[in-house]
């Protein structure tokens, strides 16, 4: 998805949060072709961002952002015609940048980056190309969106057997092709994901998180994967077994067949061939002579099941040295994890801090520009 291919951009209002300190911050309503979202920024972001824009295009957006007011003094007082005022000038700002002839200023990155717009989503004639453009966040972001969209697709794959459940032949198929094309989409994204990979690679992210993320997608395909056969497996009922009259008279066969009823036979519906029962249920079966126990007396067979008896034994217990390795390598794995979790974790806030010094820096550094 393309910022061309925005829709619209509505500012549709506002909210008082109390942290870190008082402040507002205004909700941001971005509709594309395929999907919609919200950011919430503050006025303070939409001034940085102004700067941004001006600076990296040459030349300020076509339209003025609405002016400071003493905010500070009249929040306590809950001026609503003030904010109203300021929301109306946000929305005509923004939407004079996604209107504007010269796409200098939608194609910034600040601008990307300030409306939340994920690059993995961009459909772009060059996929090396769109993988090249994500960032660590916008990699992330795809992923869950994906995630997501797979889970989805699990959701029409319950509704078509529910439908086809229901003797709805016509609204299985449909909801079957449909979670096909979605699942088709989500493994080119997935593609997607991969070469970005190779692009952050190159770009200096640390080869732990390369890794992490590797494996984040490995586990993304086998969902896939998983899915797929789900796709592939028709239900019963959509083979043949529709009518819920067949499947009771199916049902009542097998029971006749297990439990051997006088008035099941051999289990076979009304109009089909007999079938022979090979078990039934509860009687106990003629022992069958083999080539093996042929020659034996007595004596000899039950010396032969002894000695199979034991083989299965020694079997059994190498089985078990066997689950008991595999579980003590279970747990050296789980403690490894966990260890890396706890490395990860205070990876991820150091660059959270180092992150909001460089944003204060920025910031700084924009008002002496």
């Amino acid at each position: 998805m393309t910022l061309t291919a925005i829709q619209a951009v509505y500012v549709r209002g506002h909210e008082d949060r109390p942290e870190p300190k008082p402040h507002v911050v205004f909700r941001i309503d971005i509709q594309a072709h395929v999907r919609s979202w919200q950011m919430w920024r503050r006025y303070s972001e939409f001034v940085d961002l102004h700067t941004e824009l001006t600076k990296s295009v040459g030349a300020p957006p076509p339209e003025r952002l609405p002016p400071k007011h003493a905010f500070a003094m009249l929040r306590s007082s809950k001026n609503e015609a003030l904010l109203e005022e300021r929301r109306a000038g946000l929305e005509a700002y923004l939407r004079a940048i996604v209107s504007a002839k010269d796409s200098r200023w939608l194609d910034a990155f600040a601008f990307r980056d300030f409306l939340g717009v994920p690059v993995g989503k961009q459909q772009v004639g060059d996929a090396a190309a769109a993988a090249a453009q994500f960032t660590s966040s916008g990699w992330l972001d795809e992923h869950l969106d994906l995630q997501a969209r797979v889970r989805d697709v699990r959701a029409d794959v319950n509704r078509r057997d529910a439908l086809s459940d229901g003797g709805d032949v016509g609204g299985a198929h449909a909801t079957n092709v449909r979670a096909k094309k979605k699942l088709a989409g989500a493994l080119t994204r997935v593609g997607g994901l991969v070469a970005g990979l190779d692009a952050l690679a190159l770009r200096g992210m640390a080869e732990g998180e390369l890794h992490r993320r590797a494996d984040m997608v490995a586990r993304l395909q086998d969902d896939c994967e998983k899915v797929a056969g789900m796709l592939a497996v028709a239900r019963q009922t959509s083979r043949g077994l529709g009518s819920p009259a067949r499947r009771d008279a199916v049902a009542d066969s097998d029971r006749a067949a297990l439990f051997g009823s006088a008035g099941g036979g051999d289990g076979a519906l009304p109009g089909e061939p007999s079938k022979p029962i090979a078990r039934v249920f509860g009687v106990p079966q003629p022992p069958k002579e083999t080539a093996e126990t042929r020659p034996l007396d007595d004596h000899g067979v039950s010396l032969q099941q002894q000695t199979k008896m034991d083989q299965q034994d020694v079997q059994l217990a190498d089985l078990t040295a066997i689950l008991q390795r595999q579980k003590q390598l279970g747990s050296a794995i789980h403690s490894e994890l966990a260890l890396h979790n706890e490395l990860l974790d205070g990876l991820s806030n150091d660059v959270d801090r180092v992150g909001g010094k460089l944003t204060a820096a920025k910031k700084q550094l924009n008002k002496l520009g």
